[in-house]
C-alpha cells in the first residue's frame, strides 16, 4: 500500500519549489493594480489638490471628507472614467487568471520549472478548458449558493425579530458562516476539477491529440473529494483562514498609518498582507496538486501500469542458430526477442521457443594457391612407368 503524504507539508514543498509561478502572478497583479489605479489617482488630484478640505485627509483622514470625495468621483466625466476603469479591470484580471493558473497547475503536477514562457504557453493551451470550468462553477454557484443566501436573508430577519444585541449578532454570523462553508466546499471541488483537467491534458487520445474533455474529470473529482473530504477540506479552510487573518491585520495596520506624511510604509504593509493572502492561495493549489498526484485519474493509472505489447505477424526469429563450418569450430549467434523473455534458460533443451539449425557449408577457397602441382588420383600405379623394355636402349 503506498505511503500517504501530508498534503499540507507536501503542498508547501511544491509551492516553494515552483516559487517563480507565485512571483510572476504577484508581479502581474501589482502591474494591473498600478495601471488601473492611475486614472483614479489623476481624478483625486484634480479634486483635492486645490481644496482646503484635503487637509482633513492628509492630517487625520476624516471619513466624512473621504465619503464626499468618493461621491464626487461618480459625477460627470470623472464618474465615466472611473466606470470605464472598473469595467476594464475585470476582463483583464480574468485574462491573466486564465493564463497563469493553468500554467501554475501544470508546473505543480508535472514538476516542470515555472518559467514565464511555460506558464503562458500552458495557459494558452488550457484557456478554453478553464473558461468552461468557470462557466460550470458559476452555474453550480447559482443552483447552490443563491438558495442558501436567500435562506440566510430569511434567517437574519428571523433573528432580528426575536433577538437583540450580542446573541443576534452571533446567530446572524453563524448563518453567514454556513454559507461560507458551502462556498468553500464548492470552490475546493472545482479546484480539483481544474487540477484533474491539467493532468488529463498531459496525455493524448488515440488520434494523437490532447484530451480536452472536461466532463471526464467531474466524476473523478467528486470521488476524490468524497474519499478525502476531511483532510482536504480542513487544509483548505486552514489556509484560507491564515490568508484572511494576514490580510485583516495588515489592513488594520495600514489604516493606522493613514495620517502619516509618508505613504511608503503603509504601502509596504498593505502589500505584505496581499503577498500573504496570495501565497496561501498558491499553497492551497499545491496541496490540491499533492492530493491529485497521490490519486491520479483511473485511466491514466492503467495506461502507466500496463505494458505495451506490440502485435506483429512477422515470423518468430529462431532463438539460437548454430553454424558449423569446421568440426572443431562452432559459432553461436544469439538473437533473443526483447518482448518475449525466454524461460527456461536459452540453452536448456526444455525451452519450447528454441530452434537449433545446423547449416553445412562448403569450405572456403584457399586464397594462397599451392605452388606444386597436384598429385594424380589413380586407382593403381601405371605399369608403363615401372616396367623396363629391353628392346629400347
Amino acid at each position: 500500500m503506498p505511503r500517504t503524504r501530508s498534503i499540507l507539508v507536501h503542498g508547501l514543498g511544491i509551492t516553494l519549489r515552483r516559487l517563480p509561478a507565485f512571483l510572476w502572478t504577484y508581479a502581474f497583479s501589482l502591474a494591473l493594480a498600478l495601471v488601473f489605479c492611475y486614472p483614479l489617482k489623476i481624478q483625486l488630484s484634480n479634486l483635492l489638490d486645490r481644496s482646503l478640505a484635503a487637509q482633513r485627509l492628509s492630517s487625520g483622514f476624516d471619513l466624512g471628507t473621504a465619503a464626499t470625495a468618493a461621491m464626487r468621483l461618480h459625477e460627470g466625466a470623472a464618474g465615466q472614467a472611473s466606470s470605464i476603469t472598473s469595467h476594464g479591470s475585470v476582463p483583464t484580471y480574468l485574462l491573466a487568471y486564465f493564463l497563469l493558473v493553468p500554467g501554475t497547475l501544470f508546473c505543480y503536477i508535472t514538476r516542470t520549472h515555472a518559467r514565464l514562457s511555460t506558464l503562458l504557453r500552458q495557459g494558452i493551451l488550457h484557456f478554453w478548458r478553464f473558461v468552461r470550468i468557470t462557466v460550470l462553477t458559476l452555474l453550480a454557484a447559482a443552483f447552490v449558493l443563491v438558495p442558501l443566501m436567500m435562506l440566510q436573508t430569511r434567517w437574519a430577519e428571523f433573528v432580528d425579530d426575536r433577538f437583540a444585541a450580542r446573541p443576534a449578532w452571533l446567530l446572524t454570523l453563524g448563518g453567514m458562516f454556513i454559507v461560507l462553508l458551502a462556498a468553500s466546499l464548492l470552490r475546493l471541488y472545482f479546484d480539483l476539477v481544474e487540477a484533474y483537467t491539467v493532468q488529463m491534458g498531459t496525455e493524448h487520445r488515440p488520434n494523437a491529440k490532447p484530451d480536452r474533455r472536461v466532463r471526464r474529470t467531474l466524476r473523478p473529482a467528486f470521488r476524490l473529494l468524497r474519499d478525502h473530504l476531511f483532510r482536504a477540506w480542513l487544509v483548505f479552510l486552514l489556509l484560507a483562514a491564515l490568508g484572511a487573518a494576514g490580510a485583516f491585520f495588515s489592513a488594520r495596520m495600514a489604516m493606522h498609518m493613514l495620517a502619516q506624511p509618508r505613504a511608503w510604509s503603509m504601502f509596504l504593509v498593505a502589500q505584505l498582507g496581499i503577498l500573504l493572502m496570495l501565497f496561501t492561495r498558491f499553497w492551497q493549489r499545491g496541496a490540491e496538486a499533492s492530493l491529485v498526484l497521490q490519486n491520479p485519474l483511473a485511466f491514466l493509472r492503467e495506461t502507466s501500469t500496463i505494458p505495451f505489447v506490440a502485435k506483429t505477424t512477422a515470423p518468430v526469429t529462431p532463438a539460437l542458430q548454430i553454424v558449423s563450418e569446421h568440426p572443431q569450430h562452432v559459432e553461436m549467434i544469439y538473437n533473443p526477442d526483447p518482448l518475449t523473455p525466454l524461460y527456461p534458460a536459452p540453452l536448456s533443451p526444455d525451452n519450447p521457443l528454441m530452434e537449433t539449425t545446423f547449416v553445412e557449408t562448403a569450405p572456403a577457397a584457399d586464397p594462397i594457391p599451392n605452388p606444386e602441382p597436384a598429385a594424380p588420383s589413380l586407382d593403381e600405379p601405371d605399369p608403363g612407368v615401372f616396367h623396363h623394355d629391353p628392346k629400347k636402349p
